[in-house]
């Protein structure tokens, strides 16, 4: 079990504050790792700070919009200003973008913009900072977080499944890229995932309704990713890179629509 020991490894996490970022923050943290959290609200990337040095590891809370690439050259330039090195990047921060909601033809330039900076151009800014001090150490990791909507597409958020399309395919190419360079490169491919627990009655009749259509019969908790991160992050996958890592519940194998539907006909 020492393949998966993180101790002394340095971590940076976008998207830290919450949901899947912060899980796999504190996923890294209890196998060893000391964690740089980046996001834009700074009282949630203080809370998971705290709760990452209350493991015993060090933590700095680092505000930053990823859509910005000074912003990332400035949270992976004060990592290594504080830890002296920088071993595994999870570009985890994304989201829907301004264009759900709107078929294609009505989307802005603006829309469209927005929907890939946050969620495709954040990785790459991600990748392009790091990689340089990966290179210099001779060795690192890099963790991209795709989705499932990126493996089928979704009308209501078109741009977004063109953004994680474009994770998975960005993964591959740098995968292969910096292979014979000591860097991994790979990605987690989450289906659907609760950010956090129901805080409602409602909202935990959502969660089940839409775990219906899911061969495991439920959708995912975060806490589920931290595990995957450790084992992406760790010598357990030295082995591994440019590979796409789908966890689910099976959703894909079942053939769920991202849509939230299936087919009326049984057996």
């Amino acid at each position: 079990m020492t393949v998966y020991d993180l101790t002394g490894r340095v971590v940076v996490v976008t998207g830290a504050g919450r949901g899947l970022g912060q899980q796999m923050a504190l996923a890294l943290a209890r196998a060893g790792a000391n964690i740089v959290c980046a996001a834009r609200t700074v009282e949630q990337i203080e809370a998971t700070a705290v709760a990452v040095r209350a493991l015993g590891r060090r933590a700095i809370a680092v505000p930053a919009d990823v859509r910005a690439s000074a912003d990332v050259d400035a949270v992976v330039a004060r990592c290594v200003a504080e830890f002296g090195r920088i071993d595994v990047m999870v570009a985890n921060a994304g989201g829907g973008g301004l264009a759900t909601g709107k078929r294609p033809h009505e989307a802005t330039d603006d829309d469209w913009r927005d929907t890939l900076d946050i969620n495709l151009s954040s990785v790459f800014y991600c990748a392009r900072a790091v990689i340089p001090h990966l290179l210099r150490q001779g060795s690192g990791t890099i963790i991209t977080v795709a989705s499932g909507t990126g493996l089928r597409g979704d009308p209501r958020t078109w741009a977004y499944a063109a953004a994680k399309a474009g994770v998975m395919g960005l993964t591959r190419t740098l995968a292969g890229t910096y292979a014979r360079e000591g860097i991994r490169v790979n990605s987690i491919v989450p289906g659907y995932v609760a950010q956090r627990p129901p805080v409602s009655v409602e909202e935990e009749a959502a969660y089940a309704e839409r775990g219906r259509f899911i061969p495991a019969g439920r959708i995912g908790r975060a806490t589920e990713l931290g595990p995957l991160a450790v084992f992406l992050a760790s010598d357990a996958s030295r082995y591994i890179t440019g590979e796409s890592f789908v966890i689910d519940g099976g959703g894909l194998a079942g053939g769920i629509a991202p849509l939230g539907w299936r087919p009326g006909a049984e057996g």
